[in-house]
């Protein structure tokens, strides 16, 4: 929280977002701002007073303070972007390369931080997994409401997949509308959808889920092919058992480790020799 930060420190903060950038006034240190645009007006006016930010400028991530800019690393360049295909990852290096210099990180440093890091299950579970099996792929990631599923489609769209399937659970804790949202999502985005119990119902009865779910997902007026399969393992298993050629299977989980692991295991089953050496 904002309120934590030490007066000799950083809050970093998204100068795109109303209720983020509102919680400056929270904040008894410095801010920090990123953006996705560097004309964005608050980080105009917060570099002329001298603040620092860091933006996504012209195909690079760039640091900027007053009249002072540099341009850190072209996000072609850094692999958790997948070649700048994947916008909210971009914003996650945006922050994290703010962070790191406002604690006197050098550029030089940063440059071959961006460049090196690469996303996948043992780094970064739940960000962007891939694990190819046969002639499909599996993606999993942790999509847990739905601004975060937008930005994942936006990503996927991108991607040239045939077919797209998606493991889809609801979280008890979020608004009946939010949960509603995420199977609308689904519905417009992916051609069969399998939908699980998840592990966080928080209250909720499962049936009451998969209701809200469905009801998401027949309001799109599409007509993907719907399986309920309750227990996780049974349906991601399911889900890549009645994989097709050229597919895309996306696993939205709460608890994206055991997916890996089912993933893994599924993979090596199929591929005994290789997963021998």
């Amino acid at each position: 929280m904002p309120r934590s930060v030490h007066k000799r420190g950083y809050a970093v903060l998204n100068a795109e977002d109303d209720h983020v950038y509102g919680m400056r006034k929270l904040v008894d240190g410095q801010i920090a701002l990123f953006s996705m645009h560097e004309d964005n007006e608050r980080v105009q006016r917060h570099s002329e007073d001298g603040g620092v930010s860091c933006v996504y400028e012209n195909g690079y991530i760039t640091i900027m303070k007053g009249k002072w800019k540099v341009r850190v690393e072209k996000v072609t360049n850094v692999p958790i972007t997948f070649g700048g295909r994947a916008g909210f990852m971009i914003q996650n290096a945006l922050t994290a390369t703010l962070a790191c210099f406002v604690h006197g990180v050098s550029i030089e440093d940063l440059r071959n931080g961006l460049s090196t890091f690469t996303a996948g299950t043992a780094q970064t579970p739940g960000r962007l997994n891939f694990i190819e099996i046969g002639n499909f792929t599996v993606l999993m990631d942790y999509a847990h409401n739905p601004a975060g599923l937008n930005a994942l489609i936006k990503f996927i769209t991108k991607l040239p997949y045939k077919h797209r399937t998606v493991i889809l659970n609801g979280t008890g804790d979020r608004r009946d509308d939010d949960i509603r949202e995420m199977g609308r999502i689904c519905a417009e985005n992916f051609e069969k959808i399998v939908i699980r119990r998840g592990n966080y119902l928080r209250g909720r009865d499962e049936n009451e889920m998969y209701r809200l779910l469905e009801e998401g997902i027949n309001s799109d007026g599409r007509k993907p092919a719907v399986k309920i399969v309750p227990e996780s393992r049974e349906a991601v298993r399911y889900a890549l058992t009645h994989a097709r050629k050229g597919e895309l299977i996306v696993t939205l989980g709460d608890r994206v480790r055991e997916d890996i692991e089912i993933v893994k295991q599924f993979r090596d089953e199929m591929n005994p020799i290789l997963s021998a050496d």
